[in-house]
């Protein structure tokens, strides 16, 4: 594993990892000042830095979206879990801007980490075995201060940097002397490369980043929350390393590839989904790799009404669509939130509702108690009979008896078995790769999907998410409308549906355009509600009290949590208010 990590800083050799520049330190304005007087690797990286050519950093303790609005951005930011740091850095020499992390120094210590390693493996039989099932991380930093002693006062060039040390179970061991700094970047290294993913570590600590693309040789590209597209300084030099990292990043996730089998989709252990394609005879310009990183708690319904993807009128017919057990799918292109979105809306499931979903990668999280989560094993061995398919796993699900199914994406055959579900009175909702409802009818119907042109009015409602131009110039995500399924004419071949809401890209606002003829709202969840047929603007003056509800909830309550959503509504519904 060799992939580099470089930025504008020079090498730091050992000898310098116990002289900060104090001279610098004092002219450094706050709050970078105590981040640097805390943090001695920081001030060695700001130390080199050009200032009279970028100007000096700002230190931003969490960076706001507003700072995505700054075509010159010059911000280090904390991830406070690993004391690693990141320096968002424009570049005037390409589109995409940097994305610089700022590691304790690990610059020369590899001949130190080869001598640790060697002397760990001299004392295997002595030392205490590793319990896989206990804190790791915590026994392999205690392996480390085993076999090291700090002293800080520097020895003269002809003697040797051991002591003796006789530990209490009467074991001798001689230890390697190290300075407080040296075993600093020694005890994140040790952590980050035996249980982390290398120098993709910081990548993947940081919350803000949602997608690492390593594209054959060369930088690795992050996207960024706020920043948006980044080029990041972690780059691979030739195809043997890069080759050497992917062959020791398959190992890790535990989908080894090789030259018969040069691809493999998995799941690493924090939950975020790995693309791995090996070797240039498959990829020409080098092994790639894909990670989509995985949020531990999903946004909520509030933060995406927050960053402008739908409004408070859109909440509330959702919460009336979905609480009613309506089947509705969240279609888009690529990268356009549908996952996200999903997750969120799952807070408008009835809370005592069984809840089962389906997925061949797990992204799918659900607040309810009673949540169902099943994977495909769609490993390929010699022997197939084991693998699991999602067909598989929803013909399962139809004799589990859930209030709701939901499937991760659906592509294949299974999307047959999710309307037979939806014919039989199961509640369905799913993502789907389609940019509008025309698309996404046509591969519904088609092969390999299949699914009856007479079957196709069980789906209910389609929302349309994608990746769009602000009228700022930013991009962002929308939901660019919410699409009714009326029915089938068989007679005409064709589909009518109705629009319920459209965004306005000039304005960035959402229009009601379903307002008073809205299918779904006055035929499907009306006589659930108990409203009379001859009460049509009931069910919209109930979609107008909702919609204050939460605004409320969101504005005055400052409810905004993935989990304290469902809570809420949970109180509400109990209450009669919901």
């Amino acid at each position: 594993m060799t992939a580099t990590s470089v930025s504008t800083v020079e090498t730091v050799t050992r000898e310098d990892l116990g002289t900060p520049n104090h001279a610098v330190a004092e002219a450094l304005p706050e709050p970078l000042r105590s981040v640097c007087a805390e943090h001695p690797h920081v001030l060695d990286y700001v130390s080199g830095l050009p200032i009279s050519e970028i100007g000096m950093p700002e230190f931003v303790p969490e960076p706001s979206r507003q700072l995505g609005d700054n075509k010159q951005p010059n911000y280090i930011y904390p991830i406070r879990s690993k004391n690693v740091f990141i320096h968002i850095l424009s570049d005037d020499d390409d589109v995409r801007n940097r994305y610089i992390p700022i590691e304790p120094l690990t610059a020369g210590l590899n001949p130190l980490m080869q001598r640790i390693e060697i002397k760990l493996l001299e004392l295997r039989k002595k030392l205490p075995h590793l319990d896989l099932a206990g804190d790791r991380e915590a026994q392999l930093l205690d392996l480390l201060d085993m076999v090291t002693s700090v002293d800080d006062q520097p020895l003269p060039s002809f003697l040797d940097n051991t002591v003796g040390f006789l530990r209490k179970d009467g074991i001798a061991v001689s230890k390697i002397r190290v300075t407080s700094r040296e075993l600093d970047a020694l005890r994140y290294l040790f952590v980050r490369d035996k249980l982390g993913v290398g120098v993709l570590d910081p990548l993947m600590l940081d919350p803000y980043i949602e997608d690492i693309s390593c594209s054959g040789m060369g930088n690795i590209f992050v996207e960024h929350k706020i920043f948006k597209s980044l080029k990041s300084t972690i780059k691979f030099s030739a195809y043997e390393e890069l080759d050497e990292f992917v062959l020791w990043l398959s190992e890790r996730v535990k989908k080894p590839v090789n030259y018969k089998r040069p691809i493999a989709d998995a799941t690493l252990p924090d939950g975020s989904r790995i693309n791995i394609v090996y070797g240039k005879e498959v990829s020409r310009r080098g092994s790639n790799f894909s990670i989509r990183k995985f949020s531990e708690t999903p946004l909520s319904i509030f933060e995406l009404l927050e960053f402008g993807t739908l409004n408070y009128d859109m909440l509330a017919y959702l919460s009336l669509v979905i609480g009613s057990g309506m089947n509705v799918f969240v279609s888009g292109e690529t990268a356009s939130g549908k996952t996200t979105l999903l997750n969120a809306v799952t807070t408008f499931i009835p809370p005592l509702s069984k809840v089962l979903t389906l997925e061949d990668t797990p992204e799918l999280q659900v607040p309810h108690k009673n949540w169902i989560r099943e994977v495909a094993q769609t490993t390929r061995t010699d022997d197939t009979s084991g693998a699991v398919s999602m067909f598989d796993l929803l013909k399962a699900a139809l004799r589990q008896r859930p209030n709701e199914i939901l499937v991760g994406e659906i592509r294949g055959a299974e999307g047959n078995i999710a309307f037979q579900a939806m014919q039989t009175g199961h509640s369905v909702m799913a993502t789907f790769h389609a940019a509008s409802v025309e698309k996404l009818v046509q591969r519904i119907t088609g092969d390999p999907i299949l699914v009856p042109k007479n079957y196709v009015d069980n789906l209910n409602v389609v929302i349309l998410t994608s990746q769009v131009k602000l009228p700022g110039g930013r991009t962002g995500r929308r939901v660019t409308g919410i699409a009714e399924i009326v029915n089938y004419d068989p007679a005409l071949d064709s589909f009518s549906f109705v629009e319920s809401f459209k965004w306005d890209q000039e304005k960035d606002v959402f229009e009601f355009t379903g307002y008073m003829i809205s299918y779904v709202l006055e035929y499907k969840v009306a006589p659930r509600l108990g409203i009379q047929a001859n009460n049509k603007r009931a069910i919209y003056t109930e979609l107008e009290r909702r919609a204050n509800i939460l605004a409320r909830l969101h504005r005055e309550k400052k409810v905004t949590g993935f989990y304290e959503v469902l809570e809420v509504l949970s109180k509400a519904q109990r209450e009669g208010l919901f």
